[in-house]
């Protein structure tokens, strides 16, 4: 039996072909896992993003809040110290305490001015959290004064109303 010989490009080409093959599904895989990183990427830093959004939306309703707080505290001295009949609260440590919300939450602006580009986002998520729960806490203190400045209200209207028949 006489073996033919072929060319040498035909000899290769079963080699070529697996070679073709294999560069190909190579070159997809990593198309594939370049895309998954970039999607990847863009969630966490979309995440970020959104939490250092939710992070400084809370700063400023709690700035507010003790903000409210703070002119609830002034108008209710005033009041009181109008009718010495009632009696004097310690606005002073009041004042201090709102004093030291607001030191606190300047702080906390400072770490998200300073740090949050670079935090990771357990950092935020907790930053996030602990500001919920200082506004949680706060919620019935501001209803608290509220209430009480409705009622020195009315207390002060009686007093007024009975006063000039006195």
């Amino acid at each position: 039996m006489r073996q033919t010989e072929f060319p040498d490009h035909m000899n290769r080409a079963p080699v070529n072909t697996y070679l073709t093959l294999g560069a190909t599904g190579l070159l997809v895989l990593m198309v594939v896992a370049a895309l998954g990183w970039t999607l990847r990427w863009r969630w966490r830093q979309a995440r970020h993003t959104t939490s250092l959004r939710k992070l400084l939306d809370v700063a400023d309703r709690l700035e507010a809040d003790l903000k409210t707080c703070r002119a609830g505290l002034q108008q209710a001295h005033a009041v009181i110290s109008l009718n010495p009949d009632l009696p004097a609260a310690s606005e002073q440590d009041a004042q201090h305490a709102i004093d030291a919300g607001l030191r606190a939450l300047l702080q906390q602006r400072l770490w998200i001015r300073d740090r949050s580009r670079h935090a990771s986002q357990l950092e935020l998520d907790q930053a996030v959290r602990s500001m919920h729960d200082t506004r949680n806490r706060l919620q019935p203190l501001l209803q608290a004064l509220t209430k009480a400045q409705h009622d020195l209200d009315s207390a002060m209207s009686e007093h007024i109303r009975r006063e000039p028949g006195t």
